[in-house]
């Protein structure tokens, strides 16, 4: 059966991915030591270089220094120093102090954080810069800096004393429920080895104690130029002049110091497996995590990629199984899936995660046993199987059409990794043929043979995870042994496939027509008026080539809803997206496209809905074809489909109930927006009053009259091609006889908004396992109509120089915070063309419990001395050229036109008019940018902000609950033997994956700073 889709004749001469010639070659062949297109080797003092050219984003830069050193090189007395290093190398150098390669990156508008970067994990270090080069002396000072991390780190007493606030932090806010359980399973997976002692972390006491002697010791000791390599990948001229820039730079650095070889770890396998019930009482759900260890596989030959191949057929056939049993009737858990990973130098492993329902991890773990020994048995269907090779064969053509346009970014780390573990790039050209050559001949014998990798006496390790203890861990052992025993007697059934209908839309629509058709040069875009009322607009793009962006959106959502029947309507979309909103359940729709690159999703927010999707330029019909199918369904709610929703539902809140934040959340909601149904938690309560046939009622007529709908298309569209398909499938939906939800944007319901009006200080305990302590400082905002539009930019301006100034101040300059964030929520009014903005700006950060009131103090003040002060010259040029440098990157991208050519249509100054309110946008951020100086800063933080600020604030602290009886309480159980109430529900249903995903993936996760 062949399920790869048919190629047209302009992609064929466009790309020829489908003529790209198949490769004659042997499984013992090599696929090469040398990095393709990359200009690499070694200096003589040892270090290591990679450099290649590639104008993804244009004038940029993506550029590494990579260190074979990381935690598991620590001492017992030094837990820890690995990363202090690390954070020690943006503090100060031989030719930097005080933060001061910090300002200046931000000054050429590499922002910290987002372009300034490190991490620490167990086997390496690696410092990341992604920064500007369209002038020549920037590429030569960025890679100064990378010299500067290699042998000239400061560790002084004193910077690091300045740094431990900053660190322990990073480490307070590690120890949460999701922290402490990827902590304990990590001890679990490494046991007997040094890996399991030396989580990058480290410890709270080295952390507090350790002496900068120790530290530097670390450093002089495992810092070797023969352990380094430099990547530079970027839009350069050429790379010879890049690999000079290198050899200028470190050419004349010698080690120092007498480095010892870099020793081996192993971490020793076990026949038996390992059993652990974990609970931990703020755990965002029930989970069921099974990890099968084994040796790193080599990665030399064409047999081995061929392997590779075979193996990611295996992953992603069991995946498509996970994800229908767990939309049958009575699922074992919401979700379930499996991957595999490098953990450690030495270690890989395949993982199982799962999420259910409370108490019911051991009907998971059953399940996922035995559907991995029902492949075992009888293997997968010829179905399964062409199913995943579409959909492999599908990504690897995403990736060729798209060779020339792959991000800097993503070169950088394949490069990374080639340094770290010999990982071949053998360029993408050269995949994709051996992906067409090697492919169609993998049979389905070969897929299932994986299954034997994942069995218990496979070096496994088997973990459950719950809120509340309801099982033991001989409860897991016997679930084991039951799977076990019913397959040696092979009484496992054989996998039940669904019945797949051939085609999307079954009977095709009478096309549309075009009633106006609009050209806006300005824009470079064309806008279509179709016969149904609908309108489109669409801007064809050269940016990737295998990508169209869509969002149509239409006025009128939740603030139009009754609160009696607010809860039902809130949950509409997930409701209706479990039975399925196109015609067909997801777990059918998902084979349905199999081999296709086209998604939609839908979502109802306080004012709008809209639907969107991204789909492959081929796809484009089938993209379309779904959003005719969004329109012309009726969901229906079915008994087992609203059960399985409101499962998931109950679940969320349960978690939202036990962890720590969701106390602090509210408060936080209440103060700043009042005690409205809209903003209140949703509570059982609350779900008991949902109405499954009101909620998709009310889905179905969100989605009806095209007529009220504006729709955005970006991307590689081919008019020709694309316009009929938007006739036939966007033009062809049935208008209905009367208006459905139609609005005028200036006639909606504002939310029910209560805004403070004084300035207020509240602290809330909640009872939590480990302290933590989150701060949230609030200030009212309101915008005068008028010069809205540079008010808006503004805004953006003034929160991005808080954010900066807050950072330098509480970390830099006080060393108290690991991060701080400013936020904008400027929707406290409906969106009127005439009517004032209501909002706030939020600062967020957390800290150590016992200075929280102290460092709001500080927060406070520094917002107040910008506004008495105004911020100094190089603060107004560092963030007008973060700006700038974001916009220039976002100006390469589909989802910045997207969203530029959105907000022009839903802009106050809109009047039918797309080029004009284009143009007012780019005319407003122009003037912004003109006009900031320090003395128009302080004029708008004054203006914008309460001013002084401390005459209206709201702060809320969270803190733990004291309790005499706290010492009495474990930290932990762990017994082992060897957007809208929708958004809140899906974000719990999500937290759930996430932590159980999360959990292994501890080593790649590492510690960022």
């Amino acid at each position: 059966m062949d399920l790869l889709p048919v190629e047209t004749p302009r992609i064929a001469k466009k790309h020829g991915f489908r003529s790209l010639k198949l490769v004659n070659v042997d499984m013992d062949d090599p696929l090469g030591d040398e990095p393709f297109g990359t200009d690499c080797g070694r200096l003589d003092n040892g270090l290591s270089y990679y450099v290649r050219r590639n104008s993804k984003p244009r004038m940029r830069a993506a550029l590494a220094l990579v260190v074979k050193a990381g935690s598991v090189l620590e001492e017992d007395d030094e837990l820890g120093v690995a990363h202090i290093v690390e954070h020690l190398a943006f503090s100060a150098t031989k030719k930097y102090t005080n933060h001061d390669i910090v300002k200046f990156l931000e000054s050429v508008g590499a922002e910290f954080g987002a372009c300034q970067n490190a991490l620490t994990a167990a086997d390496e270090t690696i410092y990341e810069l992604f920064v500007p080069v369209d002038k020549p002396e920037l590429l030569s000072r960025a890679i100064s800096i990378l010299a500067e991390f290699s042998t000239e780190i400061r560790v002084s007493k004193e910077d690091l004393d300045k740094e431990r606030g900053a660190v322990l932090e990073e480490y307070r806010g590690n120890r949460n429920a999701t922290g402490r359980m990827q902590d304990a399973h990590w001890v679990l997976l490494m046991e007997g080895s040094k890996y399991a002692e030396r989580l990058p972390i480290g410890t709270e006491k080295v952390i507090r104690t350790v002496s900068s002697e120790t530290v530097k010791g670390f450093y002089q000791k495992w810092y070797s130029l023969h352990n380094m390599a430099v990547v530079a990948v970027g839009d350069f001229p050429d790379t010879k002049s890049v690999v000079e820039l290198i050899q200028e730079h470190f050419g004349h650095k010698v080690d120092s110091f007498e480095h010892p070889p870099l020793p081996a770890f192993t971490v020793p396998s076990h026949e038996e497996p390992r059993f652990s019930y974990f609970v931990e009482r703020e755990a965002a759900g029930s989970a069921v995590m099974i990890s099968y260890k084994m040796p790193v596989d080599e990665l030399k030959t064409v047999k081995d990629y061929r392997d590779l191949l075979a193996e990611s057929m295996f992953l992603q056939a069991l995946n498509q199984r996970f994800f229908k049993l767990s939309r049958r009737k009575d699922p074992p858990y919401f979700s379930c899936s499996a991957a595999a990973d490098v953990l450690v130098r030495p270690l890989k492993a395949y993982v199982m995660t799962s999420s259910c329902k409370e108490r019911g991890t051991v009907e998971a773990l059953e399940s996922m046993l035995m559907e991995v020994a029902r492949v075992r048995l009888y293997g997968f269907t010829d179905r399964e199987i062409s199913v995943v090779r579409a959909l492999l064969m599908s990504e690897i053509e995403s990736a060729y059409l798209e060779r020339e346009q792959t991000q800097s970014t993503s070169l950088r780390d394949e490069l990374i990794q080639h340094f770290l573990r010999d990982e071949p790039v053998i360029g993408i050209e050269y995949e994709a043929q051996l992906h067409k050559t090697l492919l169609p001949y993998i049979s389905a014998a070969e897929v299932a043979k994986f299954a034997e990798k994942l069995k218990i006496s496979s070096s496994c390790v088997i973990k459950a995870i719950e809120p509340r203890a309801s099982a033991k861990v001989d409860d897991l052992k016997d679930v084991a042994s039951k799977v076990n025993s019913l397959e040696d007697a092979r009484s496992i059934t054989p996998w039940a496939e669904e019945q797949i209908p051939e085609e999307i839309v079954s009977v095709m629509p009478d096309p549309g027509s075009i009633v106006q058709q609009v050209e806006n040069t300005n824009v470079g875009a064309t806008e279509l008026n179709l016969s149904n009322g609908m309108r489109v607009c669409y801007k064809c793009t050269d940016f990737l080539d295998d990508q169209v962006l869509f969002t149509g959106f239409s006025y009128g959502g939740l603030s139009e809803i009754p609160e009696e029947d607010y809860y039902s309507c809130s949950m509409a979309a997930t409701i209706a997206g479990e039975i399925g909103v196109y015609g067909y359940r997801p777990s059918v729709l998902m084979d349905m496209l199999a081999g296709k690159r086209a998604e939609v999703g839908t979502k109802i927010g306080a004012y709008m809905r809209t639907f969107a999707g991204d789909c492959s330029p081929t796809d484009l019909e089938t993209a379309l074809q779904l959003v005719y199918q969004l329109f012309t369904t009726n969901v229906a709610p079915g008994e087992e489909d609203v059960k399985i929703v409101m499962q998931m539902a109950e679940e969320a809140v349960r978690a939202q109930e036990r962890d720590p934040y969701t106390a602090f959340a509210n408060r936080v909601r209440e103060l700043n927006y009042g005690n409205s149904y809209f903003f209140r938690p949703i509570k059982m309560t609350d779900l008991r009053r949902v109405d499954p046939l009101r909620a998709c009622e009310y889905f179905n007529s969100c989605f009806k009259d095209p007529s009220t709908f504006t729709v955005v298309i970006v991307g590689s569209i081919n008019p020709s091609i694309a316009v009929p398909l938007i006739l036939q499938y966007l033009g062809g939906i049935p208008k209905p006889s009367e208006p459905i939800l139609r609005y005028n944007r200036d006639d909606l319901k504002g939310l029910p908004f209560t805004f403070p009006t004084r300035t207020t200080r509240e602290v809330v305990h909640s009872p939590m396992v480990e302290e933590q302590c989150s701060v949230q400082i609030c200030f009212p905002v309101e915008l005068k109509n008028g010069n809205m539009v540079e008010e808006i930019h503004y805004v953006g301006f003034l929160s991005k120089l808080l954010e900066t100034k807050l950072l330098q101040t509480l970390r830099f300059k006080h060393g108290q915070i690991y991060s701080a964030g400013v936020s904008v929520f400027l929707g406290g009014n409906r969106p009127s063309r005439t009517g004032d903005i209501r909002g706030d700006i939020s600062v967020n950060f957390s800290c150590d419990p016992e200075i929280s009131s102290k460092l709001v103090d500080v927060a406070l003040d520094e917002i107040q001395r910008l506004q008495e002060e105004g911020p100094s010259d190089q603060d107004v040029s560092s963030i007008l050229e973060i700006e700038q440098r974001a916009h220039e990157n976002g100006s390469q991208e589909n989802y910045f036109w997207q969203d530029r050519i959105l907000r022009s249509y839903q802009s106050r100054v809109y009047s039918g008019d797309l080029g004009s309110s284009f143009q007012y946008q780019d005319e407003g951020r122009t003037k912004v940018r003109e006009s900031l100086t320090p003395s128009t800063g302080q004029a708008a933080l004054q203006r914008i902000l309460p001013f002084p600020c401390k005459k209206q604030y709201t702060v809320v602290v969270l803190l733990p609950q004291k309790s005499r009886f706290r010492i009495l309480e474990p930290l932990f159980r762990f017994a082992r033997t060897k957007y809208s109430h929708e958004a809140k529900i899906l974000a719990g249903m999500a937290s759930v994956a996430v932590l159980a995903f999360g959990v292994w993936r501890y080593s790649r996760n590492a510690r960022k700073s």
